[in-house]
């Protein structure tokens, strides 16, 4: 009696099929959480005049991104404008700077260079008209050193060659005319932005500018710079006394400056991976850096765009260019910073707040513990926002009126905003990257509702910013499966050449089914 060979392959397959059907036939049950993500604020922009309200929200439609980009930016083009040309007076001897530093994270695809632009050309059309304006004013104290140079070196020849009798007189004219010379100070050009400048170049500029910079950059590469791309070793320094006004000492072509209160400022957008990235910074954590920033997280509007969306409206948009020209020209010429006064309703909404905000400061129960060296400038910082809303409010004459309660109210709106947003930013830096990756598949099983996917669909729907490689995926995908959100099928052998068969997993119903 003869037999057939049996086909190891198809026995395996008839094996593993079986598996299948049994995996698929075991009852479900309720899957363990994950660990919850933060749900974050929504920017509040009515806090701005309408001027400025109207525009961000322009912008975001325009655009079809978050109105957090646009409006967090907008804080950042104030606070170039105003920073170290306005002060707050809180109380006593308390005076907060209005400069401020401000990082948006949105992934790739969200237009971020597009809303930069938008917020920020204003500020450059700024800078070229107070060019235009300093260049008579430039070249005439060019002339006037070269000339002064010129007539003290002449004096030193004189003296050098003159009889005994008459030496000592010479060079006394000639001491003179060389300490006049010298005194005599060619402005700098202009500047009220810098981009991804070496930190050595930045004290420069600011030393050059009276100590009032702004660099903005719809990149993420200061931080490369700041982590030490070019030196080998972290440098802040700089970014740590720009920001807070510490006195700051700039050794620049031969000679010693002193930077009694520099005022820098800072706006950037960035991918997220930068935030995880300068969590890393050697020292930015415990020296104050991470502390100093205003974050916003906000959500991608990728997949939800509009095709055909509002354009800004040209009277928005000239009204937003010509308010912001008159607000940054009324304060350039300030040597001296403007002092703007609290009203005592404002002092009161910022005692409250302070009230409010300290019992989330104990290192037992209080939920700001955790990041009490950014959660302890949030007094300052309120007062630095509610300065830049009220000079907002009054582009021209600030100065000669107080900061209302109102305006102390949208502050504190602000900070609550940007609290709601730090505590993310500041989990993302330390986070579990593999939970994040698996609320991010989860999230995906939600709006898809599948039954079932392989591993292949998952990469072809996923982001590769995210999910560069597989193995990637891997570790979110097992921490899902623990947690009862899918179940792994056997693969399927063909038993035949090529690539295998991608893996399948079965989704639980409550993700499926839009009923549950």
């Amino acid at each position: 009696m003869s037999t057939q060979p049996v086909d190891s392959s198809e026995l395996w397959a008839g094996f593993e099929a079986l598996d299948a059907t049994e995996a698929a036939s075991v009852p479900w049950e309720e899957p363990i959480p994950l660990t919850a993500r933060r749900e974050l604020p929504a920017f509040p922009s009515k806090v701005f005049p309408a001027w400025l309200g109207d525009y961000v929200r322009a912008v975001a439609e325009e655009t079809q991104t978050p109105v957090d980009m646009a409006a967090s930016l907008a804080l950042a083009v104030l606070g170039t404008a105003a920073g170290g040309r306005a002060v707050v007076h809180v109380r006593g001897r308390w005076r907060e700077p209005t400069n401020v530093f401000v990082v948006v994270a949105l992934p790739p695809g969200n237009r971020k260079s597009a809303v930069f632009n938008l917020m920020a050309n204003p500020l450059y059309r700024c800078e070229a008209l107070l060019v235009s304006q300093s260049a008579g004013r430039i070249v005439e104290a060019e002339i006037t050193a070269k000339l002064a140079k010129e007539v003290a070196e002449n004096a030193a020849t004189k003296a050098a060659r003159a009889d005994a009798d008459k030496r000592d007189q010479l060079v006394a004219e000639a001491i003179g005319l060389a300490q006049a010379a010298e005194a005599v100070t060619v402005p700098a050009k202009p500047r009220l932005l810098a981009d991804d400048a070496t930190p050595e170049v930045i004290a420069s500029l600011l030393a050059e500018q009276g100590g009032r910079l702004s660099v903005m950059s719809a990149e993420g590469g200061i931080f490369d710079i700041i982590a030490g791309r070019y030196s080998g070793t972290p440098n802040m320094e700089v970014f740590l006394r720009g920001q807070a006004g510490d006195r700051l000492r700039v050794d620049r072509r031969g000679r010693e400056e002193f930077i009694e209160s520099p005022a820098l400022s800072m706006g950037l957008t960035v991918q997220p991976s930068v935030l995880e990235d300068i969590g890393r910074i050697k020292g930015a954590g415990d020296r104050g850096l991470l502390a100093r920033f205003f974050y916003s997280l906000p959500a991608s509007l990728v997949g939800h765009r509009k095709i055909l969306p509002d354009p800004i409206p040209d009277q928005v948009a000239t009204t937003y260019e010509e308010t912001l020209t008159a607000l940054t020209m009324s304060l350039a010429d300030w040597i001296d910073p403007a002092v703007l006064q609290l009203s005592p309703e404002a002092g009161d909404v910022l005692v409250a707040y302070e009230k409010r905000q300290e019992p989330r400061l104990r290192q037992r129960g209080g939920d700001l513990a955790h990041v009490g060296n950014w959660a302890n400038k949030l007094g300052g910082a309120t007062c630095r926002l509610a300065g830049l809303l009220h000079l907002a409010e009054h582009p021209t004459n600030g100065h000669t009126q107080p900061i209302t309660a109102d305006t102390m109210r949208a502050a504190v709106k602000l900070s609550d905003y940007f609290t709601g947003h730090a505590l993310a930013v500041f989990d993302l830096m330390g986070a579990d990257h593999t939970a994040n990756r698996a609320h991010t598949v989860l999230e995906l099983l939600r709006t898809q509702q599948w039954t079932e996917v392989s591993k292949r669909d998952l990469m072809v729907k996923l982001s590769r910013s995210e999910f560069p490689t597989v193995a990637d995926l891997d570790p979110a995908l097992n921490l899902l499966e623990d947690h009862g959100y899918i179940r792994c099928q056997p693969v399927l052998r063909t038993g035949g050449r090529g690539r295998p068969p991608s893996p399948r997993y079965l989704i639980h119903p409550q993700l499926s089914d839009p009923a549950i």
